[in-house]
């Protein structure tokens, strides 16, 4: 090939090759985003974005909001005014909360106000952004908190215990903390705490393997009828299956939900489990029954000779050679059940899983935005592997009966 050829093919794949780049960067970039997010502390996160973190960090977080508005009366070291000692970590510990502080600095000291040059943003929440890194500082100076921490794991520890608020659940278990401790043992049982993801971790496995499994075991069944049983209206009803997947299950919570209340399945279990299965069996059966029907007839003809009926051809045959087909669904329910929200939300109120739970760990105030990045990562973390060890299977699946051969 000569180097003009070389080069015009070089650049007629340039488009393609641009455009996977180009979505591989708008696919990990945000994760990259959340995952580094989800091990700053909450103050790095108010003050900063995430890429923040690749830049050097010549300060401690709060030092320069420190130095701007207390060091000129305190000092440096927050010494200077020996009533108001500011590594004390008792007088420190009088504030837990940027709102608390705030209070403080608004009342007048000898008919002066706190702050004169310069004064804090007139807005609270601007004063509140503001005053959150300087209590942060505070509690370096106290020696509470080390002043080199970039990263740490409080976010994913508060999220996992439900602990919402101005502060984290280690340092204020440390410091036994009463008034925002109230509903926390600060040992082990906390874990389960009905407040936070870890319980509800355990009721999104509790919903997804059965609605997995169910709906794979009653597709199988299913997709071997349509494929090797001869009976009358086979194809019509095939057909009204396929055209099921096209009714949106909005349709259908209403008039279930006031089926459950009447027979006292609502908030169960079986419920969503039902609900799940039952929407999707559409899919999942004209899946199977392509894949299924696209085996060879020879091996089935042979099993009937040799006097196999057909629980045995589905068990010993159809089965072991769907697979890949199976293997492709158990993904694909996997991540839908996961993921679901409405669903879980409107059927399963006293279980939230996990899903529903972090949306109930948003603060109205928008101020524990920050233990939202290491629920959410938590959350899709073991859909991601699933996909990623799985993928080849999910794709086979896909193209399940569309060539034979």
């Amino acid at each position: 090939m000569n180097p003009l050829s070389r080069l015009n093919k070089f650049f007629g794949k340039l488009p393609v090759h641009f455009a996977v780049i180009l979505m591989c960067l708008l696919w990990v970039i945000p994760t990259l985003g959340l995952f580094v997010t989800s091990f700053r502390p909450r103050e790095a996160v108010l003050t900063g974005g995430w890429w923040t973190v690749f830049l050097p960090q010549p300060q401690a977080v709060g030092q320069p909001e420190y130095t701007k508005y207390c060091s000129s009366c305190h000092g440096a070291n927050g010494k200077a005014i020996a009533s108001a000692d500011l590594s004390n970590p008792s007088v420190v510990n009088q504030y837990q909360s940027a709102a608390s502080l705030l209070i403080m600095l608004r009342e007048p000291i000898n008919g002066q106000p706190h702050l004169l040059n310069p004064t804090l943003p007139s807005t609270p929440k601007d004063a509140l952004n503001t005053l959150t890194p300087v209590l942060t500082y505070l509690q370096t100076l106290s020696g509470q908190k080390q002043a080199s921490s970039q990263f740490t794991l409080n976010n994913y520890v508060d999220a996992i215990v439900g602990y919402k608020g101005t502060t984290d659940y280690l340092p204020d278990c440390q410091n036994k903390v009463p008034s925002t401790l109230a509903v926390m043992n600060c040992n082990a049982s906390d874990i389960l705490n009905p407040a936070g993801i870890g319980a509800a971790f355990i009721n999104t496995f509790i919903v997804v393997i059965p609605a997995t499994l169910f709906p794979i075991i009653f597709a199988a069944l299913a997709a071997y009828a349509f494929a090797w049983l001869d009976f009358k209206g086979r194809q019509w009803i095939f057909a009204l299956l396929i055209g099921l997947q096209i009714v949106p299950l909005q349709m259908a919570l209403v008039p279930i939900a006031q089926l459950y209340v009447q027979l006292g399945m609502q908030s169960t279990f079986l419920g969503i489990w039902l609900f799940h299965t039952g929407f999707g069996l559409p899919y999942a059966i004209y899946l199977m029954r392509n894949f299924i029907g696209s085996l060879p007839r020879e091996i089935f003809e042979s099993a009937y000779l040799d006097g196999a009926n057909h629980w045995a051809a589905f068990r010993r045959l159809a089965l072991p050679l769907a697979m890949p087909a199976i293997a492709s669904l158990g993904i694909y329910q996997f991540l839908w059940v996961w993921n679901d929200f409405l669903v879980a939300k409107i059927f399963l109120t006293t279980h939230p899983v996990l899903t529903v739970q972090i949306q109930n760990l948003i603060d109205p105030l928008g101020r524990n935005w920050n233990i939202l990045t290491g629920a959410a990562f938590l959350s899709f973390i073991i859909p991601m592997v699933v996909f990623i060890a799985f993928q080849r299977y999910f794709v086979r699946g896909l193209l399940a009966g569309s060539v034979k051969g």
